[in-house]
């Protein structure tokens, strides 16, 4: 017979690789999925397995070739997904037989959608974003967010200047975009896909979102049917539906996200506090220090509310009365804790069986975590703030008791042993008693056989290829009866079929098959049953989440003595004994200096001086996360906190070059401080570190002081500001402008040695000691004494030189000189001006008369 051209299955794979061409195609054959052409190279190199080839027809010639096993699929997918490919997998939709076996894509996998294997982290999101920038300045962003593992859908506008921040927070996967707008400078990790603009319309996006969702009008989720953020949504839901239908059925409403909900955090302040990414010390990131809960939903919740902390009081009340209660009542914290041991990822697992991929294991591992339930429900039945939550705990019972009737405690697979529970299905009941009889009857054959023949050693086997074979030693395979057939020659034996096996077989694989088809059947079915009750599994996994949260904050304030924090709506910011929960944790017990604030009340800006090494960065940064730890509604690191409720934390602190942009550390500076200048209000708390030390001493006090006035001077209200800098010029702006406070960290000199005391006390600093600093810092001894002979020189040449003309020195003297010399006329009449009390002509003839005066005074002419 001559070799055709293309073979079925060559001529099936090209027609299935065409669909996605830009995907590397795992083509299931069997137990493996093969590869072939250039993915086979691809596959072949990324994961350092073998590179084959097959004949695949007399046109085609040996094909490239390379597989996997398909039990190990996952393993090999996070190492193809981790080197940037996006995978389709095909599988066998009908049973093999005569004849070409049924294959069909099934899903794409994207970094966005991954929901398996070391890729998908326990405890934190994996998201897909889709994205449409502003089309004109002073427009939002719309940006709408899924995570296929959970069903999450988040949907939100963000103005141009908070894109980066939130894209930091989310650290997406994968990005979807228009094909014509501009990739976000934020883009950071995430795979770009660039889809046609035509997706992204927000009438088309609200026609996808009302027919998945089944409902009359996107309004009922919050959205404008003609709002770019529809149209994000929309594009999303597109895009899952071609790359893998069943997670669609994951999906829960969209969920339309305020911006006055929450407080703004920049991308520059989530690194500098080091939320979700450890700093150059390599420590642990403050989420993964404060995470102390028992279940995956916990960890995802947890780092959810630091990455978003509430503006809302109402609600950061709420959160705070359930610590309260587990704080308060020891026995109750320990019995949830231990009751929340041993929940599984509740969510995860719904969407596995949504998306028809749940094993029969995954089931009873749902259903094991469904009867953990009560348990935890009963440790919260004393206190009414934690009972509330737990009433949705119930709301799963259903589908835990379907599992537990249906499927065996101990299951296999369809095919592979005993996957449903006896007595629960009468027909698979029987054909499994037809499956054990056909294999007790090949003993019996076997038995019988070795007595017609005579060949004590003979047995029965099995060969996947073959099939069912009698085997007899080679020396008396003479003896074996006319009716057997040869069929195999080994070295040591001849296997034989017979008429009796062959029928046994028959009756035995024709169990075997209708078992498994009718156990596959039951399998769907309960997952079906399941993802119908689904809902009531994703109220029980958000109540497992808070209430795991809860005491995870309350197991954290009793240990480390944290206290709830006094929110108000207005007035100062009052922290007393407030420690850096990151920083006292790396120091024994009891070692952390405690320090106090008051912003808001004589001062809503403090200018922080004193030595490096002294504290001042960890100063800054306590504040700045007691504030927001108090807003994410956790107890806080101190002896008491007043939190008025801010709108944004905004935070300049650690030098950083942005090589990858051109971008020196003193431009990322200004940058971040332009933003910070431009977006903090009366109501936000800015925290500023060594402003303007990037360029030369005159330049960087230049900008140093211009800021302080920018922030002073701004029109609506001061925001709270801690501003730390060496430059103790500052110091005198206390005296002329009202709302500016001075503060230094505490320094105790005992001769040539100095002592870092860690203390905030009030008042400004005098010196830097950068040369004591310099000396701790193990800097050649030669070099230390070199340089403090060079500071002394500097020092008394200052104090000596002669008198400079009267506008030379006026010009350079230090900030409040001025004020501090002698009674002087002309500031006299300054002091005892009243503005209030001159007409706009009075105020500009009084102004011109002074600048005469002190032109006259300086010499200048003109």
């Amino acid at each position: 017979m001559p070799t055709p051209a293309r073979t079925p299955a060559r001529a099936q794979y090209l027609e299935l690789k065409r669909q996605h061409p830009d995907a590397l195609l795992l083509f299931r054959m069997g137990d493996f999925y093969e590869t072939f052409d250039d993915d086979a190279e691809v596959v072949s190199a990324t994961l350092g397995i073998a590179l084959t080839s097959r004949p695949m027809g007399r046109d085609e010639g040996r094909i490239p070739l390379a597989g996997i096993p398909y039990h190990a699929l996952d393993r090999y997918l996070d190492r193809l997904i981790q080197a940037g490919h996006r995978v389709a997998i095909c599988e066998q939709v009908s049973p093999p037989g005569k004849g070409l076996v049924e294959r069909r894509i099934v899903r794409v996998v994207t970094p966005g959608t991954v929901d398996a294997g070391a890729l998908v982290e326990e405890r934190a999101h994996n998201w897909l974003v889709a994205l449409v920038p502003p089309s004109r300045p002073g427009e939002a962003a719309a940006l709408a967010a899924c995570d296929v593992t959970t069903g999450e859908l988040e949907c939100r506008l963000v103005s141009a200047a908070d894109l980066a921040g939130e894209w930091a927070r989310l650290s997406p996967r994968e990005a979807l975009l228009p094909e014509d707008a501009e990739a976000p400078s934020a883009l950071g990790a995430a795979l770009l896909d660039r889809r046609p603009a035509r997706e992204f319309d927000p009438v088309r996006g609200a026609r996808t979102l009302e027919e998945h969702f089944e409902v009359a009008s996107v309004e009922a989720f919050g959205l404008d049917a003609r709002g770019a953020v529809t149209g994000a949504a929309g594009a999303l839901l597109e895009r899952l539906r071609a790359l893998w239908p069943e997670a669609l059925a994951h999906l829960r409403s969209p969920r339309l996200v305020p911006a006055q909900a929450e407080v703004a955090i920049d991308a520059s302040t989530r690194r500098s506090l080091e939320l979700f990414t450890p700093g150059r010390s390599g420590e642990s990131a403050l989420a993964d220090l404060l995470d102390g809960t028992a279940t995956p939903m916990g960890g995802r919740l947890l780092r959810d509310w630091l990455g978003r902390p509430s503006r809302e009081a109402a609600r950061i009340e709420a959160r705070l009365d359930r610590v309260q209660a587990l704080v308060e009542d020891g026995a109750a914290r320990d019995a949830l804790r231990a009751a929340l041991r041993g929940v599984p990822d509740l969510e995860r697992l719904l969407g596995r069986v949504r998306a028809g991929t749940a094993t029969a294991k995954q089931l009873v591992t749902l259903r094991l975590g469904i009867e953990r339930l009560p348990a935890v429900a009963a440790a919260t039945r004393a206190h009414e703030a934690l009972a509330r939550v737990a009433e949705a705990l119930g709301a799963a019972d259903e589908a835990g008791q379907l599992i537990a009737a249906a499927i065996a405690d101990e299951p296999a697979e369809p095919g592979e042993g005993a996957l449903a529970r006896a007595g629960f299905d009468p027909a698979i009941d029987e054909l499994r008693v037809l499956a054990t009889d056909a294999r007790s009857a090949l003993a019996a054959l076997e038995a019988a056989e070795r007595t017609r023949s005579g060949i004590a050693s003979l047995k029965v086997g099995y060969h996947r290829v073959f099939g069912y074979y009698l085997e007899a030693p080679r020396g008396q395979a003479d003896r074996a009866p006319a009716d057997y057939e040869p069929r195999q020659t080994l070295a040591n034996a001849q296997r034989f079929r017979s008429p009796a096996l062959s029928e046994l077989e028959t009756r035995i694989l024709e169990a075997r098959e209708r078992l498994e088809a009718a156990e596959r059947e039951l399998l769907d079915r309960v997952r079906a049953q399941v993802a119908a009750a689904g809902r009531g599994i994703e109220r029980a996994a958000e109540a497992v989440a808070r209430l795991d949260v809860a005491a995870a904050v309350a197991q954290q304030a009793v240990e480390h003595g944290y206290v709830r924090p006094e929110l108000a709506e207005g007035g100062p910011l009052v922290i007393e004994a407030g420690r850096h929960p990151a920083v006292e944790r790396r120091l024994e017990r009891g070692a952390f200096v405690p320090n106090d604030l008051e912003l808001g009340a004589g001062a809503d800006l403090v200018i922080l001086t004193g030595p490096n090494m002294g504290g001042k960065s960890t100063y800054l940064r306590q504040v700045a996360l007691i504030v927001l730890l108090a807003q994410s509604g956790w107890y806080v690191p101190a002896d008491r906190a007043r939190i008025p409720l801010v709108d944004r934390l905004c935070s300049r602190v650690g030098a950083q070059d942005d090589l990858a942009a051109g971008q020196s550390t003193f431009m990322v500076e200004m940058l971040e401080t332009a933003a910070i200048l431009h977006q903090a209000t009366e109501r936000s708390l800015v925290i500023l570190d060594e402003i303007g030390r990037g360029t030369s001493t005159d330049d960087g006090l230049a900008i140093a002081r211009a800021v302080v006035e920018h922030l002073h001077h701004r029109r609506g209200g001061t925001p709270r500001t801690l501003f730390a800098t060496h430059y103790h010029e500052l110091t005198a702006l206390a005296a002329t402008l009202p709302r500016v406070a001075n503060a230094s960290v505490a320094v105790a000199e005992r001769g040539q040695e100095v002592v870092f005391l860690h203390r905030i006390v009030e008042g400004g600093a005098d010196r830097s000691y950068g040369v004591h600093v310099a000396a701790l810092a193990g800097l050649p001894r030669a070099v230390v004494d070199r340089a403090r002979e060079l500071l002394h020189q500097a020092e008394a040449a200052r104090g000596l030189e002669a008198p400079r003309s009267t506008r030379e020195t006026a010009a350079q003297l230090p900030l409040g000189a001025l004020a501090a010399a002698a009674p002087d006329p002309l500031l006299e009449d300054l002091a005892t001006l009243e503005p209030d009390a001159l007409s706009p002509l009075e105020a500009l003839q009084r102004l011109y008369e002074l600048r005469r005066e002190a032109r006259d005074r300086l010499g200048i002419e003109g």
